[in-house]
C-alpha cells in the first residue's frame, strides 16, 4: 500500500498554489510534514520573517516558546482575508507538550477562534481561524 505524500498537508486544507508562511520552526520539527506541505503548494513555505501577504500561518509552538497570545498576535499580520493559523505543538507526553486549553484560551484572546483539530503523528494541529468581517464593515 502506497500512502499519498501530501497526506497530512492535505488535513491541514494545503493546495497547490497557496502560500503558507512558517513560524517556529525548530530543529525538532517534522521535516516529513514540511516537505508534504511544500510538495501540496507546490513552492517553498516562507520564513517568518517575509512580509508577504499568506494564506496561512504554520506555527510550531511548545511550552517554553514564551506567550502564545503574542506569537498568535504576530502570525495573523500577514493573513489574507479568510486565512487561517495552524497551531502545531507536541503531542501530550512528548517534550514541549502544550495542554490544548492553553491554546484554546490564547485563541479568542488573539482574535481567533478554533475550528478544528488534527492528528499528525507526533504533533497535534489546531486550526484558528480569524472570524467573519461585521456586515457593515467596508473593506
Amino acid at each position: 500500500m502506497v500512502a499519498a505524500t501530501d497526506d497530512k498537508a492535505s488535513k491541514l486544507g494545503f493546495t497547490n498554489g497557496m502560500v503558507i508562511q512558517e513560524r517556529g520552526w525548530d530543529e525538532d520539527t517534522d521535516d516529513d510534514l514540511r516537505a508534504d506541505i511544500e510538495d501540496a503548494i507546490d513552492a517553498e513555505m516562507l520564513d517568518e520573517d517575509a512580509i508577504d501577504v499568506v494564506d496561512a500561518v504554520i506555527l510550531w509552538w511548545r511550552d517554553d516558546d514564551g506567550d502564545l497570545v503574542d506569537a498568535l498576535m504576530d502570525a495573523i499580520g500577514p493573513l489574507a482575508e479568510g486565512g487561517y493559523v495552524w497551531v502545531l505543538s507536541p503531542k501530550t507526553g512528548l517534550d514541549g507538550h502544550v495542554d490544548p486549553a492553553v491554546i484554546a484560551e490564547a485563541a479568542p484572546t488573539a482574535g481567533l477562534t478554533q475550528t478544528s483539530v488534527v492528528n499528525l503523528d507526533d504533533w497535534s494541529g489546531a486550526r484558528l481561524v480569524t472570524p467573519k468581517a461585521r456586515s457593515g464593515k467596508k473593506a
